[in-house]
């Protein structure tokens, strides 16, 4: 088994290669003065099961590319099976036609990766649950949730009730208020445009109460912020939230220092600097998916991964 790793979150990569006891391959990524990108791999490979740890966070286009040209290096020097390990699937949100004349990139994006030579991909928090049924090829899809789990336990959070920031998020906010022993509430929004949201009522006892926030992903941090308002207007005594997947652009940090959100906790899916005014704390996934390479590598099951005190955690 060989570990590779491309440029967009080598930390992590680094991580997850020393949670199992396997140092990464030697690669080398490089770019000519035109922009295109070169990948050598500079070991054997042939017969070997490898891993390519590539989170596709923005330049989006740019990790993806670079990550089609890694596995077609790594095919065409006989990797005997090739595993894309993508802590975060760029284009998940657009996963449908909602209106005319549009693409289904998460579809395309499925297709390139298989046409590039990926036998399996492995990927954490799937904006869209479905986008599994995109591949022809085996995908496991694992939750970060047993991670934040691990960490709000040890907060001891009185109080508490689980909102979901939208309809769509109410089965993973279900999953932590079962698992926590806390309430449920419904944020109602309307979204405007692609970066502005109108959070409208609130569904759910939350005066007086620690409110958590869980969602998958924030890139605007819109309906966050948006939410977070709305609840300490209705009440809420305190309000953190939780996602998967920081990505945090200029406006997302702008919203963030002057939120209502008390805690930020997300993960290390995506790279990000630090960030100063906003309380984040990030939690590591590279002892999960250190795991489930272990297991896929040893052709063992990971549905234990899925588990957190007997419950499902999605």
């Amino acid at each position: 088994m060989k570990i590779f790793s491309g440029t967009s979150n080598r930390p992590l990569a680094e991580a997850i290669g020393k949670a199992i006891g396997i140092e990464l391959g030697q690669c080398a990524v490089s770019s000519f003065p035109d922009g295109e990108t070169f990948v050598k791999i500079e070991e054997n490979v042939r017969g070997e099961d490898v891993y390519v740890v590539q989170s596709t966070c923005p330049p989006t286009n740019h990790n993806y590319m670079e990550l089609f040209i890694m596995i077609d290096a790594l095919r065409r020097s006989s990797a005997k099976r090739i595993t894309a390990v993508l802590p975060f699937y760029g284009y998940a949100r657009q996963d449908r036609k909602d209106q005319p004349r549009v693409p289904i990139t998460a579809k395309l994006v499925a297709n390139l990766l298989v046409a590039a030579g990926a036998n399996r991909v492995l990927t954490i928090d799937l904006h869209a649950q479905q986008i599994q049924g995109f591949f022809d090829i085996p995908v496991d899809h694992l939750y970060a949730a047993p991670v934040m789990y691990e960490y709000l336990k040890g907060k001891s959070l009185k109080n508490l009730v689980v909102a979901s920031p939208d309809i769509g998020g109410v089965k993973m906010a279900y999953a932590y208020g079962n698992t926590l022993g806390a309430g449920l509430a419904i944020v109602a929004k309307r979204r405007r445009n692609a970066t502005d949201v109108e959070c409208l009522a609130v569904i759910g006892d939350i005066r007086g109460k620690t409110v958590l926030l869980v969602d998958d992903l924030t890139e605007t941090a819109g309906t966050l912020t948006q939410a977070a308002a709305l609840l300490h207007k209705k009440g809420a005594r305190k309000v953190l939230a939780c996602v998967s997947h920081a990505i945090l652009n200029d406006l997302a940090i702008e919203r963030l220092r002057k939120s209502d959100i008390d805690e930020l906790i997300t993960t290390d899916t995506v790279s990000r600097p630090a960030i100063k005014g906003v309380n984040i704390t990030t939690l590591s996934v590279a002892g999960l998916l250190g795991e489930a390479i272990k297991r896929i590598h040893g052709n063992l099951s990971v549905t234990s991964l899925f588990q957190f005190k007997g419950e499902r955690v999605a």
